[in-house]
């Protein structure tokens, strides 16, 4: 499930694109059976995620994604290497070996490997903390972003979002889904004319079909997901019995109101 991520340059890219066409087939056509949505319709903003952080492979793939496209820029900073190992049943010396940096230990948090002052020279703007991002924005905003990035020559990094527009973000994972661009329409808001998102025309290839990437941002945001709260599913386990007890506490307690009162009554 994981990759190695100490390679650099043209090499580790193609090592990547490789790996990534041979475990995401899969998941993508799966996780669009279980969505119910495709991802990609005109009305982007129905696009749903369908995520769900009980699926571990997925989870490790996500962990392997994010740690191979987005941690050069983004930081995890609240959550550890060896807490990931541990929630996602990735052994000791896999966890070393693949996902934490020669530089760094398992037990560290997960910091971005750019300077900020080059962020800001690149970028605009520091690339921002993505440990909270999913509570903050949801899944499905994120799943809309990473999946809506078009063609945009008036745009400083050639490239736009119609999820957040006229992002500083480049498309970092064109590589992988290829380059499109976003065909509008004009139609008449208030007598005035608005332009509105019609759908997107492929301009270059990936090295993944459209269903594979579809898959890798699922799998990216599942694990942005599992991230904002680790410990959500105990929590939701943890909640059933909370529940169950409450309900057999609220019998017991009307049972021994009844006894208290009934010679009242």
């Amino acid at each position: 499930m994981l990759t190695r991520n100490r390679l650099t340059g043209a090499p580790r890219r193609a090592v990547l694109a490789l790996l990534l066409v041979a475990s995401v087939a899969s998941a993508g056509a799966a996780a669009q059976e279980a969505s119910g949505a495709t991802g990609f319709g005109s009305d982007w903003h129905s696009w749903k995620a369908g995520n769900s952080v009980a699926d571990l492979a997925s989870l490790q793939r996500g962990a392997r994604d994010f740690l191979n496209y987005c941690n050069a820029c983004h930081s995890l900073q609240y959550i550890r290497y060896a807490r990931i190992g541990q929630d996602l049943k990735i052994p000791a010396d896999l966890l070393q070996q693949f996902l934490v940096p020669p530089t760094r230990k398992p037990t560290d948090y997960i910091a971005s490997s750019m300077p900020a002052e080059d962020a800001v020279n690149w970028f605009g703007k520091e690339p921002p903390d993505l440990s909270l991002i999913a509570q903050e924005r949801g899944a499905d905003y994120l799943y809309q972003y990473l999946t809506t990035f078009y063609v945009d020559p008036s745009r400083p990094t050639g490239t736009n979002n119609l999820a957040l527009d006229t992002t500083a973000m480049p498309d970092v994972v064109s590589q992988l889904e290829g380059l499109k661009r976003a065909v509008f329409r004009t139609v008449a808001v208030n007598g005035a004319s608005e332009q509105v998102f019609d759908h997107f025309e492929p301009v270059v290839p990936g090295s993944l079909t459209r269903e594979q990437f579809d898959g890798f941002a699922r799998d990216i945001v599942n694990f942005l997901d599992y991230v904002a709260e680790p410990a959500q599913l105990h929590r939701r386990a943890l909640g059933v019995w909370v529940v169950l007890f409450l309900l057999v506490f609220t019998w017991l307690a009307w049972l021994l109101k009844r006894e208290y009162w009934k010679d009242v009554h």
